[in-house]
C-alpha cells in the first residue's frame, strides 16, 4: 500500500518540487480511492470539489501503479495541460518517469494522400485562391515534419480553410489501402500511443475507440489496464453522439469534393463528378427550403412532407452514385472508399425517414437549419434516448479499471443520476467537498423582488439588480445567462445603463472568439464578461479579476430541445417523474459548474448572485442550494457591498469610496 499521506504531505516530494503546493486531506483520500480501483480493476465514480486537486489525485496513483493508463479529458485545453504541464511535473516530483503520449483527433494531423489530391485539384483550378496558395506552405512543411501535427505550422491558424483539404476524417480515410499508409501521421501517432505508459485522449477519441474500432489503426483500449475519465459529467452526451448518427450538408458536400479530387487523380471522365456535385448542391437547397427559413430545430413529427421528398431524392442520388462507381471503383482504392461512403450515407438517410426507425432502437430524430449565406447548412440527427445500456455494456466488456471523476457528478450526496446515465450501477462512489473556505471567503446573494424567470421583464430586472453589485466590485464579474436571447438583451441594457464612459470594460460573447475574450478579461483585471453555456464550465480565472459571478436563472435545459422532450416523455411513459429524474439533476450539475467559476484558488473570494427566486419559493429550490458548497447567504444588497468593499480594500482594489457607499443602496 502506498503512503499517500507522505507523498502529498507538507514534507513530501510534491511539496518539495512544486512551489505553493498545499496538503489537502481531500486530495489524499481521493488518491487512496483511485489507487484501490487501479489495483483491483474496479469501477469508481468520484466527485472532487473545486480545489481538491483531483488531477494530481489520479495522476500520482496512475504513475505509481506501473500500469498502462488512458486518461480522457473533456477538452483539448485540458489535454494540453495534462500532457505539457501536469504529467511532467508529477512524474519528476515522485521520481516515476513514464512514456507519455498525447493523441489527438484525425483533423489535427496532416494527411499526405489528401495533400496529393488537393494539389491535383489546385492544378486543375478547382480550389479557391486562398486554399491553393496555402498548399505551398503545407507541402514545404510536409517535407520536414515528423509528427504531422498541424499546430506546428504556426504560419497558418488552425481554422485556416486549407486544413479540411489536407486532413482526413473517418469517412474519407483509406486505411491500410492508402498509397502512403506507411507514412501516415495518424497511424504513427496511434502506434506511439500504444507503446506509451500514459496516453492522454479526449472523450470523443475514447468513444471512437470504444465504438468504432477503426480497422487498420489498432485499438487503444484492449491494451490499457485502466481508463480514467476526467470531466466525466460530459461523457453521456458525447456517447449519445457516437451511438447515434448525423447526415449533414457538410458531409454530402465533402463527398462531392472528394469525388472530384479522386476522379482527377484516377483519370475517369469528370462528368460524373460535375453532375453529382451540381445535383447535390441543388437538392441541399431544396432540403433547406423545405424546412422553412426561420426554423432552427424541427422535430421529426413536424417535418413537412416536402422534407421527406427531398430526403428521398438525396437517397436516390446516392444510390445512383453508388451504382455509377461500381465499375470505376474496382481499380481505385479512393473510389472504392467513396462508394462505401455513398452507401453508408444512403443507409443513414433511409433510417432517418423510416416510420419505424425509433421502434428498433429508442431514439429521437430532428433536423437543424443554420440559416442562409455564409455558413448555411442543414443537418439531420438520430440520437438514442438512453445510452446507459450500450455504454454500460462497452465498459463491462473491457476488463480495465474505470475511474470517472468531475467536480459535478452528484445531486446532493447521490450519484444515482450519473450512474444511470452511464450504466455503471456497480461502481463504488466517493464525494469530496472543496477544501476552499467558502464560509468566510464567499457570499451568496439572492436578491428579492425579481419577477419570475418566465416574465418578459426578468432580464431587465437582472441587469438593474446587477449594476449596483458591479459598481461595488468595480467590474471583475461574469454574468452567465441560460439563453443567447437573454445575453443579447442584457448586453444592450447594461451598455445603455452605463453610458458611453464605461466605468469598466464590458466583453460580450460573440463579439470575439472565446479565448480572446478570456485573455482580455484576465489582462484588464476589472472587466465584466457576459456569456452563455460555453462560459459556464472549463473557464479558469484566478484572483480578484473575477470577484462576482451573476447567474440569471436556474439553468434548466430548453424545454423545446427534441432530445430532452423525448427523454422526458419516455420517463413519464414508464411512470417516472421526468422533472425530478431528468430536468432537476441536469440543471443542478450545470449550476454547480457555473458557481464553480468563482473560486479557483485558496486565496480567491467573491459573490455568487443568483437571480432566480425559485430557489427560495419552490420546494425543489432546496435541492439546488444543498448541492452547492456551503456559503453564507443574504438578500440584502448592503451586505454584498460591505463584503466586496472589505475584501477589495484588503488588497488595494476598492473602487472610489464616493462611488461605492457600503452603508446605502447605490441609486442609479
Amino acid at each position: 500500500m502506498q503512503d499517500f499521506e507522505e507523498i502529498f504531505g507538507s514534507d513530501g516530494p510534491l511539496a518539495t518540487a512544486i512551489p505553493g503546493f498545499a496538503t489537502r486531506d481531500e486530495q489524499i483520500a481521493m488518491a487512496e480511492q483511485v489507487w484501490q480501483a487501479l489495483r483491483s480493476n474496479g469501477r469508481l465514480i468520484v466527485e472532487a470539489g473545486t480545489g481538491t486537486g483531483k488531477t494530481f489525485a489520479y495522476l500520482v496513483p496512475a504513475l505509481l501503479s506501473g500500469r498502462r493508463v488512458i486518461v480522457s479529458t473533456g477538452t483539448r485545453n485540458l489535454q494540453d495541460q495534462l500532457f505539457h504541464r501536469d504529467l511532467p511535473t508529477v512524474s519528476a516530483a515522485i521520481g516515476r518517469p513514464a512514456q507519455v503520449a498525447l493523441l489527438k483527433g484525425r483533423a489535427n494531423y496532416l494527411c499526405l494522400h489528401r495533400l496529393d489530391l488537393a494539389e491535383h485539384q489546385a492544378a486543375d483550378r478547382g480550389l479557391r485562391r486562398e486554399v491553393a496558395t496555402a498548399l505551398g506552405r503545407v507541402r514545404a512543411w510536409a517535407h520536414v515534419t515528423k509528427e504531422g501535427d498541424i499546430s506546428e505550422l504556426a504560419q497558418l491558424s488552425e481554422s485556416d480553410p486549407v486544413w479540411p483539404w489536407v486532413t482526413s476524417t473517418r469517412d474519407n480515410c483509406l486505411g491500410p489501402d492508402c498509397p502512403v499508409f506507411d507514412r501516415c501521421h495518424v497511424v504513427n501517432a496511434r502506434r506511439k500511443a500504444q507503446g506509451s505508459d500514459i496516453v492522454v485522449v479526449n472523450h470523443h477519441l475514447l468513444m471512437a475507440d470504444l465504438v468504432l474500432k477503426e480497422e487498420g489503426f489498432g485499438d487503444l483500449l484492449p491494451g490499457a489496464d485502466a481508463i480514467i475519465i476526467d470531466e466525466a459529467h460530459q461523457l453521456p452526451e458525447v456517447a449519445a453522439n457516437f451511438l447515434g448518427f448525423t447526415v449533414s450538408s457538410r458531409q454530402l458536400q465533402s463527398l462531392a469534393k472528394d469525388l472530384a479530387s479522386e476522379l482527377l487523380l484516377s483519370g475517369p471522365q469528370q462528368s460524373v463528378s460535375a453532375a453529382f456535385s451540381q445535383t447535390i448542391d441543388r437538392q441541399l437547397i431544396d432540403l433547406q427550403d423545405s424546412l422553412g427559413a426561420k426554423r432552427e430545430r424541427c422535430e421529426f413529427k413536424d417535418w413537412p412532407s416536402l422534407t421527406f421528398d427531398a430526403l428521398a431524392n438525396l437517397r436516390q442520388t446516392l444510390d445512383d452514385l453508388t451504382q455509377s462507381l461500381t465499375e470505376a471503383a474496382k481499380d481505385s482504392t479512393g473510389l472504392t472508399n467513396l462508394r462505401r461512403r455513398s452507401i453508408e450515407l444512403a443507409n443513414r438517410l433511409s433510417s432517418m425517414i423510416e416510420a419505424d426507425a425509433e421502434s428498433k432502437v429508442p431514439s429521437v430524430r430532428w433536423a437543424q437549419s443554420t440559416g442562409r449565406g455564409t455558413g448555411q447548412g442543414v443537418s439531420f440527427h438520430l440520437v438514442p434516448l438512453d445510452v446507459a445500456e450500450q455504454l454500460g455494456n462497452l465498459v463491462q466488456a473491457n476488463s480495465a479499471a474505470w475511474v470517472c471523476t468531475s467536480a459535478t457528478l452528484a445531486i446532493g450526496e447521490s450519484f444515482d443520476h450519473f450512474m444511470q446515465r452511464v450504466g455503471m450501477r456497480d461502481a463504488r462512489t466517493a464525494r469530496f467537498g472543496s477544501p476552499f473556505d467558502y464560509e468566510s471567503q464567499t457570499l451568496m446573494y439572492l436578491p428579492k423582488g425579481l419577477p419570475p424567470p418566465s416574465s418578459p421583464r426578468h432580464t431587465v430586472s437582472v441587469v438593474d439588480a446587477a449594476i449596483p453589485v458591479l459598481k461595488a466590485s468595480g467590474g471583475r464579474a461574469f454574468m452567465l445567462f441560460t439563453s443567447h436571447r437573454a445575453l443579447r438583451e442584457a448586453a444592450d441594457l447594461l451598455l445603455a445603463r452605463l453610458g458611453p464612459a464605461l466605468p469598466f470594460p464590458v466583453l460580450v460573447q460573440g463579439d470575439a472568439p472565446r479565448e480572446v475574450l478570456l485573455t482580455k478579461f484576465r489582462e484588464r483585471g476589472n472587466a465584466v464578461l457576459l456569456g452563455t453555456s460555453s462560459f459556464w464550465e472549463g473557464v479558469d480565472v484566478k484572483g480578484a479579476a473575477l470577484s462576482v459571478v451573476i447567474i440569471d436563472k436556474l439553468p434548466f435545459a430548453a424545454p423545446d430541445d427534441p432530445v430532452l422532450k423525448a427523454r422526458l416523455e419516455a420517463i413519464e411513459r414508464r411512470g417516472g417523474n421526468a422533472f425530478f429524474e431528468e430536468q432537476i439533476p441536469h440543471a443542478v450539475i450545470t449550476l454547480k459548474q457555473g458557481v464553480g467559476r468563482l473560486m479557483r484558488d485558496p486565496n480567491d473570494f467573491g459573490v455568487i448572485m443568483l437571480c432566480d427566486e425559485r430557489v427560495r419559493t419552490k420546494g425543489y429550490g432546496r435541492i439546488f442550494l444543498d448541492s452547492l458548497p456551503s456559503m453564507p447567504r443574504t438578500e440584502n444588497l448592503v451586505d454584498v457591498q460591505q463584503f466586496l468593499y472589505e475584501r477589495l480594500s484588503a488588497i488595494g482594489l476598492a473602487p472610489d469610496p464616493d462611488a461605492m457607499n457600503p452603508s446605502a443602496v447605490i441609486d442609479w
